[in-house]
């Protein structure tokens, strides 16, 4: 986002805005760079798919992803699940936290493990009141063995973190 107030505008230089714009147009001092045309162009495909596997099937179907890891990791020693059961507060998405592992750079450690050895994207969290914590989303792309593979790979981290 750009702001620039009224009247300054003729106190930026256009050298990096687009030249197509007129002189008396904020885009005449921002240049955003080239659409993602190949992602525009997926829209109609997308919104397609979604109406073809219907919001209740992706939801069951990220639902039971997230509850088959969650359940098969909530025993592991040394690991937190931070996200609650209860259907009415998630969906997919779920954090967790290896205990005496909260600072960014544990977590990033852990985040950079799990892309590294195991194949899995997860991202890095702050701001929780405890330390920061692993976010897993599982996507409709994965299956089962996706998740299978996380649990082992939290289970052996864990026993690495001890």
């Amino acid at each position: 986002m750009l702001y620039i107030r009224k009247g300054r505008l003729g106190d930026i230089d256009r050298m990096m805005g687009d030249e197509d714009q007129p002189s008396d147009s904020i885009l005449s001092r921002v240049h955003t760079g080239t659409m993602n045309f190949a992602a525009v162009l997926t829209v109609p495909a997308a919104l397609d798919f979604h109406a073809a596997v219907g919001p209740a099937y992706k939801a069951a179907r990220l639902r039971y992803l997230r509850d088959r890891w969650v359940g098969a990791a909530r025993g592991v020693p040394g690991l937190d699940i931070l996200t609650p059961d209860d259907r009415q507060m998630v969906a997919a998405i779920t954090s967790f936290r290896l205990q005496r592992r909260t600072s960014s750079e544990d977590n990033q450690r852990i985040v950079d493990d799990l892309r590294t050895r195991y194949g899995l994207f997860t991202v890095r969290r702050t701001g929780l009141e405890q330390g920061d914590c692993v976010r897993v989303t599982p996507a409709l792309y994965n299956g089962p063995a996706d998740v299978d593979r996380l649990v082992t790979a939290l289970r052996q981290l864990s026993l690495e973190r001890r």
